[in-house]
C-alpha cells in the first residue's frame, strides 16, 4: 500500500471529551479566582493577625493545588493528544487528575476533622464579626467558582446512569469548590448562632460534620476514577447490548471487553466463534446503532471443522 493513502486507512487515538477546551478555559479562570482569594485572606491574615483568616486562606491553598491539577491535565492531554506513545490517547488523564484531586479532597477533609476535634478539646475564643465576614466573601467566590463549573450534561448523564459520559477531571474540580461553597454556608451558620446563643462549641461540631460530607464526596469521586483507570466495564447494560447485536444466526462471542477511553469514548475488543465467518466489517456494522464505540476490534474464528476467516 502507498504512503500517499494512509490518511484513508488508518484512524486516530483522540478520545477527549467534547467539552474539553470549554472545560479547560472555565477551569483556568476559576483556578485564577481561588488563587486571588487565596493571596487575599494569606496577606489580610498575616497584616490583621488573624488565624481565622489565615487558616482559611492555606485551606483554599490546597484547593487551588487540586484546581491547578485539573487545569494542567486538561492542557496536557490536549498537546499529547496526537502523541503516538499513548497506545489509546490522553483520554484518560483527566481520570488521573481526577483520582490525585480526590485524594487532595480527603487530606483536606482529614485536616478539617482535626482542627475541629482540637478546638472541641481546646475552645478558643472567636472574633465572630471578622469571621463571618470572612466565610461571606469566601462563599461569594465559591458560588461564582461552582457556577462557572457546574455541567447539567453531566449531572444528567449521572442520574441516567451513562457513567461513560463523565468528565471526572471536571467533576473533581466542581467537587473542590462546593467543598469549599458548603463548608463556608455551615461556617456562617454556625458562627451566627454562636453569637447570638454563644455557643463557641458548635463551630467545631459543624466543622466535622463538613469534614464527613467531604470525606463522602472525595470517596465516590476515588471510586469513578479509579474504575476507569483500572478499565473496569462502563456498563453491564453496555456488555449486554453488545453480545445481543453480535450474537445473531449462530455467531457466539467468545471474548468480550469493554473500557473507557475518556470522556464519552468507549473501546470494545471482541473475539466471534461463528459457523459461517464473515468479514470483521460485517459485524462492526451491527454494532453502528450503539453510541460511544469509539475504538472497536473485531477478531473472527471459525467453528471446529470450518475455514476462518477475519
Amino acid at each position: 500500500m502507498h504512503h500517499d493513502s494512509i490518511e484513508a486507512w488508518q484512524h486516530g487515538h483522540v478520545f477527549l471529551g467534547e467539552k474539553h477546551e470549554h472545560n479547560e478555559r472555565r477551569t483556568r479562570l476559576v483556578v485564577a479566582l481561588a488563587a486571588a482569594m487565596m493571596v487575599a485572606e494569606i496577606v489580610g491574615g498575616t497584616i490583621f493577625g488573624s488565624m481565622a483568616l489565615l487558616a482559611d486562606g492555606w485551606h483554599m491553598a490546597t484547593h487551588v493545588a487540586a484546581l491547578a491539577i485539573a487545569m494542567f491535565a486538561y492542557r496536557y492531554a490536549r498537546r499529547h493528544a496526537h502523541d503516538g506513545r499513548f497506545s489509546f490517547g490522553t483520554g484518560k488523564v483527566g481520570e488521573l487528575a481526577g483520582f490525585a484531586s480526590a485524594v487532595i479532597l480527603a487530606v483536606v477533609a482529614l485536616l478539617i476533622a482535626y482542627e475541629s476535634l482540637a478546638r472541641l478539646a481546646t475552645p478558643k475564643p472567636i472574633d465572630f464579626d471578622e469571621a463571618t465576614a470572612v466565610a461571606a466573601i469566601g462563599l461569594v467566590v465559591n458560588l461564582v467558582s461552582a457556577w462557572l463549573l457546574f455541567d447539567e450534561e453531566h449531572h444528567r448523564a449521572h442520574a441516567e446512569g451513562h457513567a461513560h459520559r463523565h468528565d471526572s477531571n471536571a467533576h473533581s474540580a466542581y467537587l473542590h469548590v462546593l467543598a469549599d461553597a458548603a463548608t463556608s454556608v455551615a461556617a456562617i451558620a454556625a458562627l451566627l448562632a454562636g453569637r447570638a446563643l454563644g455557643w463557641i462549641w458548635l463551630d467545631p461540631v459543624v466543622g466535622i460534620a463538613g469534614a464527613l460530607v467531604i470525606a463522602w464526596w472525595s470517596w465516590g469521586l476515588m471510586r469513578a476514577a479509579g474504575a476507569v483507570l483500572l478499565d473496569l466495564v462502563p456498563s453491564q447494560w453496555l456488555a449486554q447490548a453488545v453480545r445481543e447485536r453480535l450474537e445473531v444466526d449462530g455467531d457466539r462471542v467468545a471474548d468480550l471487553h469493554l473500557w473507557r477511553l475518556g470522556p464519552g469514548h468507549i473501546a470494545l475488543s471482541v473475539a466471534i466463534v461463528a459457523d459461517r465467518p464473515q468479514p470483521p466489517g460485517t459485524y462492526k456494522q451491527r454494532l453502528v446503532p450503539i453510541q460511544n464505540l469509539s475504538h472497536v476490534t473485531v477478531e473472527v474464528h471459525a467453528c471446529p471443522g470450518h475455514g476462518a476467516r477475519g
